[in-house]
């Protein structure tokens, strides 16, 4: 029992505001999402966000592990149509298909054939980040 008179005794509601800070709430901890793509996500905070501020200061690994994506760079809009990035896929092959005919009536097909390539590592390397805006920021970019 607490005395009013004793100056010593410290107040019940004291002692607890006292006690460890309140953890901030980790909004990628409750994605439906494996736990490969939470780290990813992770890692993206970690580097800035979307505009990757930070990127120098994650080591190698991390670095390769935000920055491309094997699967995106081999099955490219068919990997943005299963995650659900299906505007960027769209907006994708319809710059490709522009640039390939353009490049085709031209009569430089190598060169069309080249473009393709160079698709395979743009699905690859914005795959993630893009993926990160849509499950964790909740925007739905075009590209």
């Amino acid at each position: 029992m607490s005395e009013s008179w004793n100056p010593y005794e410290v107040a019940p509601s004291s002692r607890a505001t006292q006690s460890r800070p309140e953890r901030e709430h980790d909004p990628i901890a409750d994605l439906d999402v494996s736990e490969t793509w939470k780290r990813r996500f992770r890692l993206i905070e970690k580097a800035g966000g979307v505009q990757m501020t930070h990127f120098r200061d994650l080591s190698f690994g991390e670095r390769m592990s935000i920055n491309f994506n094997v699967l995106a760079f081999f099955f490219g809009p068919f990997y943005y149509l299963i995650k659900g990035m299906w505007r960027p896929a769209v907006a994708y092959l319809l710059i490709v298909f522009a640039i390939v005919v353009v490049l085709e009536l031209a009569g430089l097909g190598r060169l069309a054939r080249s473009v393709g390539y160079g698709m395979a590592a743009v699905y690859s390397l914005r795959a993630n980040i893009t993926y990160y805006r849509q499950r964790v920021l909740e925007e739905y970019p075009w590209l």
